[in-house]
């Protein structure tokens, strides 16, 4: 068995970590959620690999004696893809309502200026004038 899938799912795990904590930008941050989250899929189709075995598809001209890689996991893995899903799009319709109220998109404590063309925060980031004139 190699290590190689287990190192491909804890450097995607750290790289999102690390993004995460070091993001100012909020659709940054789901980003690299997206990626830590990438992570588990690998693991778990890690886990669920057995070399030499097939599909868990039974037909009549597939022989018993093969074996068949355990089904659970995959299910589980299809179940993490749809949970991040729905977790990236919550969490995107909390960042717009974030940027509704405050006019921003970074964490920073700069506040917003509307007499400038683009709003920008000292890190970097960047909020058009033209959608910012549509908030409430």
């Amino acid at each position: 068995m190699s290590f190689l899938p287990y190192a491909l799912a804890a450097w995607l795990f750290f790289v999102g970590l690390y993004g995460i904590v070091t993001s100012r930008h909020l659709v940054h941050l789901v980003v690299c959620l997206g990626v830590m989250q990438s992570s588990t899929y690998v693991l778990l189709l890690a886990i669920g690999y057995r070399t030499g075995k097939k599909a868990p598809i039974f037909t009549s001209g597939v022989p018993t004696k093969v074996g068949a890689v355990d089904p659970v996991v995959q299910a589980l893995t299809l179940t993490d893809v749809v949970v991040s899903v729905v977790a990236s799009a919550l969490i995107l319709a909390l960042v717009i309502e974030i940027w509704k109220r405050s006019g921003k998109l970074c964490r920073c404590s700069a506040p917003p200026c509307s007499a400038q063309p683009a709003i920008s925060c000292p890190h970097g980031s960047t909020t058009s004038s033209r959608l910012r004139s549509r908030q409430p």
